[in-house]
């Protein structure tokens, strides 16, 4: 290791990584891990940094993105043990591609960026990496839901899509009856299949399905807090009435966010 004292903070922390990886001085922790038991924790980072955004809270998003970034830095780091590749590298290449992808700002192009010309310069990247397939690069560790809307964009961008609404609505009640009448082996199958078609009908209304159930999430549990406060209030376990009991304070609970 250099004793060279860091220039700049990402300097600092290519450092910090380096002596934590270091296989004679290192940390134990950090030098057991590899790509696949460091990988959760880049997921759940990411979340965390999408959560403190959700929250506005700038503080947090400052110390989350630094966690974000430490993993990158892990990362490349096992690459470059590795001899693959080093974070100068990653860095080059991300710079390599945003350069690539907006030629109306750093190339010769006139216009402004739409949405069809952006998917049309990865689609040119797919091709040039040797993609075969409409569906080649849509990373399967995405969520399920947010990955159904990626891979049915995909298809329609190569005519694979109901004309209108009104086939995917069709098809949803009839993917319905085929979950009602499934075995217990098939169920599985058959729910997902009723979800995939319940995207394609919100994606055709533009409506993104993650932003929409994350939404459709923190409303019902708003709701469901609120119906237990106001049973509380009442001195009753709402969890002891009855189901019709507990629609009464849905009811109110709903009625009250209407006079808000």
């Amino acid at each position: 290791m250099s004793e060279t004292a860091p220039t700049t903070q990402i300097d600092r922390l290519l450092a910090i990584m380096a002596r934590l990886r270091d296989p004679d001085h290192g940390c134990e922790w950090d030098t057991a891990q590899d790509f696949g038991s460091i990988a959760p924790y880049t997921i759940e980072e990411a979340y965390e940094v999408a959560d403190a955004i959700e929250r506005d809270d700038m503080a947090d998003l400052r110390s989350e993105l630094g966690d974000l970034l430490f993993q990158v830095v892990f990362h490349a780091r096992m690459a470059e043990e590795a001899g693959h590749f080093a974070f100068e590298d990653v860095a080059r290449a991300i710079s390599d591609k945003m350069e690539a992808r907006h030629p109306h700002i750093f190339g010769s192009e006139d216009g402004s960026m739409t949405p069809a010309r952006w998917e049309d310069i990865k689609a040119s990247e797919r091709e040039q990496d040797g993609a075969r397939s409409a569906m080649d690069g849509v990373a399967a560790a995405l969520p399920a839901l947010l990955r159904s809307e990626k891979l049915q964009k995909r298809a329609a961008r190569v005519g694979f899509e109901w004309p209108d609404t009104a086939g995917p609505r069709e098809k949803l009640l009839e993917e319905l009856d085929e979950l009602d009448s499934a075995e217990d082996e098939e169920r599985l199958i058959e729910a997902g299949d009723v979800l995939f078609v319940a995207v394609n009908i919100i994606r055709r209304y533009g409506v993104d399905a993650e932003q929409a159930l994350k939404a459709a999430n923190s409303k019902f549990e708003r709701r469901f807090r609120s119906m237990e406060a106001l049973a509380s209030a009442d001195n009753k376990d709402f969890a002891a009435l009855s189901l019709d009991e507990q629609e009464e304070y849905w009811q109110r609970v709903k009625k009250s966010e209407k006079t808000l």
